[in-house]
């Protein structure tokens, strides 16, 4: 029997390890701290069916100058890291040309469409329908700018089949009563689910890996070495451990990784924030978007989650929790009476491409190194059909999703 190692115990990691060992197996799963306390402990919570827009669309070159203008927007650049930013900010305008757009969005709904199956095989009905609420997202607008801005995204998502519900005001009142009366306009995408606590989902993922017969082993991974043509090594906090087949699923920490198993992909974070509301005094009924200030309000088992914004700006630099108190304050204007008493933010990396598509597949030239990290914005989401994909590639298994547009050497 081979055996796979997987570094990483996100929600991609953990599906990977879980399907791994349910295929036979002998797996190993690492992690530096405890499972799924990275990103896939802050994210927005959403299953999101609807996610086949990319974040670069057509025009975002000449919105540059104000998104490094403006710290606090739900885009923004830190301008000091923009020389290291730069080859990957390129690469991000050229994906933004109105055919790549389309290739991109029929490649991320050739995932989309297979993420709630996924979640069924991996957690089993009774879980999958503990961890996760049908209702869709409602995305909402309080200006009538902020929606005829959001018209090219919504004919996108119409063009691959996502069903969606205008709803004029007095419509939108009655779908969610708890918003501001001052909200104009809503579309009502009716086929997602959310997530009633992300970390809960990830742990459920690790403990069945684990009474499946999985090895969990905590330690952190700082390099992969290469000894001669076909030994491989795990090396980090003074230990050494030898490789037979090995999953990166580091998240944003994935792009040394691969680099040390010769592959050189374009991977960056994007920093994104939450904040944390136990006690709101507003729940809303079901899974919103703000059109107008873009970040989600997602009802969860404790509390009630702000989570959004993009900031390009490096694993390193400390968190600008202004940027959370920016989500607070706009949280404010959509739910008169909001509580905020016990509040708590969050920062988190989100490992993303240029393109807006994750990484899934081989190595290039490599044998037993495989790649699945890169999932921006929707790593819950794509959790469970990553795990599943890598699980069937490794196995010799055709695939269910066609992975050349995901392929690591796609530049």
């Amino acid at each position: 029997m081979r055996h796979v190692t997987v570094i990483g115990a996100g929600v991609v990691g953990a599906s990977t390890a879980l399907a791994l060992r349910r295929d036979g197996y002998a797996v190993t799963l690492i992690e530096r701290g405890e499972p799924g306390m990275g990103t896939s402990y802050g994210n927005a919570g959403m299953l999101s069916v609807t996610s086949c827009v990319p974040i670069a669309q057509p025009g975002i070159l000449w919105k540059v100058p104000r998104l490094l203008a403006d710290p606090l927007g739900p885009l923004a650049i830190d301008w000091r890291y923009l020389p290291k930013l730069a080859p990957w900010l390129f690469r991000f305008v050229l994906s933004s040309a109105p055919a790549r757009v389309e290739h991109i969005s029929k490649a991320l709904m050739s995932l989309l469409v297979q993420i709630i199956p996924a979640y069924r095989e991996l957690l089993g009905p009774e879980a999958f329908q503990d961890l996760a609420r049908p209702g869709g997202v409602l995305h909402v607008y309080q200006s009538d700018r902020a929606f005829e801005g959001a018209q090219r995204s919504h004919e996108l998502r119409r063009r691959r089949g996502v069903a969606m519900t205008i709803l004029d005001q007095s419509q939108l009142r009655q779908a969610e009563p708890s918003l501001a009366p001052s909200f104009k306009h809503g579309v009502l995408m009716p086929d997602s689910y959310r997530a009633v606590n992300p970390l809960r989902l990830t742990q459920t993922l690790v403990q069945k890996f684990v009474d499946a017969g999985g090895e969990l082993v905590t330690q952190p991974v700082d390099r992969i070495e290469r000894a001669g043509k076909d030994r491989l090594f795990a090396v980090g906090n003074g230990s050494k451990r030898e490789l037979d087949t090995v999953v990166i699923c580091a998240g944003a920490w994935s792009k040394s990784l691969a680099r040390d198993c010769g592959v050189d992909v374009p991977l960056e974070t994007e920093r994104g924030y939450h904040v944390m509301l136990p006690k709101p005094g507003v729940m809303p009924r079901l899974a919103l978007s703000s059109g107008d200030h873009e970040f989600a309000i997602t009802p969860m088992e404790h509390g009630l989650r702000l989570a959004g914004t993009v900031e390009l700006a490096g694993l390193h630099k400390p968190p600008n929790m202004q940027r959370a108190d920016v989500l607070l304050r706009a949280a404010r204007e959509m739910f008169p009476g909001l509580n905020d008493e016990g509040a708590t933010t969050w920062m988190g990396h989100r490992p993303s491409m240029p393109d807006s598509l994750p990484v899934i597949g081989q190595a290039p030239g490599q044998n037993r190194v495989f790649l699945g990290f890169g999932h921006g914005h929707l790593g819950l989401t794509f959790g469970a059909i990553t795990g599943l994909l890598l699980s069937d590639l490794i196995a010799g298994r055709p695939s269910r999703v066609d992975l050349e547009p995901f392929r690591a050497d796609r530049f």
